[in-house]
């Protein structure tokens, strides 16, 4: 892999990183159950996308 290579699956997995944080924190903030299991289903899918990148190395 190139150095170029390996910024942009680095830059990926900050991403998927900051977006699971990102979904936690509003789920844990929401009130309605309906929206804070979705916001629960989207960080566990963002924690699947890092999870899926980091193999690949």
């Amino acid at each position: 892999m190139s150095p170029k290579e390996l910024l942009y699956v680095e830059d990926a997995l900050n991403h998927e990183k900051h977006m699971k944080t990102c979904c936690t924190k509003s789920a844990d903030e929401l009130g309605d159950p309906a929206l804070k299991n979705i916001m629960t289903d989207m960080a566990r899918m963002h924690q699947n996308i890092f999870d899926k990148l980091y193999e690949l190395l």
